[in-house]
């Protein structure tokens, strides 16, 4: 009778352990279910983020394209001083609109950014002394980013420095150069306007 009352224990407290363990599995589960749910819209958030980063940088090249522009210059001085105020006034609002979107580096992506960046900032500081070159080295430095690459040389050193990058920053980087290289177009075609302005001197009698 006592052995008889002790498997019985022993079996209810068996059942008992298994329905907990599936209870806890099935808790286990659903939570997981939520954090899955909770990455994919984490993801969408960080991507919308990026996204709208974007179009910020592209209003505010947009805004100074519009007040570098040769329609600009064709205007009459009231109403270029009334469209620069307007401009002026979308360009600060555009600047208080501040997104930033973490990324997640190693020590050694770290300084492969690092890198990268003061190579471009380099060229950066030379732009006004040297456009020609600086173009040139822009160019090098983005076929390296680019898996169809455009015909000019790569800059091996500069590619391997990007392949250490986190791949967010990889393609941070390769954005900069493009807005890089658009400013540089529209600087060259807006000195070439201008020169095309330029005041003929009278010649002299007998010359």
């Amino acid at each position: 009778m006592a052995q008889a009352k002790i498997h019985a224990k022993m079996n209810e407290a068996a059942h008992g352990k298994f329905r907990r363990t599936l209870s806890m599995a099935d808790r286990s589960g659903r939570l997981l279910e939520s954090l899955d749910q909770l990455e994919i819209r984490v993801e969408t958030l960080r991507e919308t983020a990026t996204a709208m980063e974007q179009e910020r940088e592209c209003i505010l090249e947009m805004i100074q394209s519009i007040q570098n522009s040769q329609e600009m210059r064709n205007i009459c001085a009231g109403e270029r001083e009334e469209l620069d105020l307007t401009a002026n006034r979308l360009m600060g609002r555009t600047l208080s609109v501040e997104i930033s979107v973490g990324t997640t580096r190693s020590p050694q992506q770290d300084e492969s950014l690092r890198k990268a960046t003061s190579i471009i900032d380099e060229i950066v500081a030379k732009m006004l002394d040297d456009m020609g070159n600086s173009r040139t080295r822009l160019m090098a430095l983005y076929a390296a980013c680019v898996t169809e690459a455009p015909p000019v040389p790569i800059d091996q050193k500069f590619q391997a420095i990007v392949i250490g990058c986190a791949l967010e920053d990889q393609k941070k980087i390769k954005q900069r150069l493009e807005t890089l290289m658009r400013n540089i177009e529209n600087a060259e075609k807006n000195i070439k306007i201008m020169d095309h302005q330029k005041i003929e001197v009278p010649q002299t009698n007998g010359k």
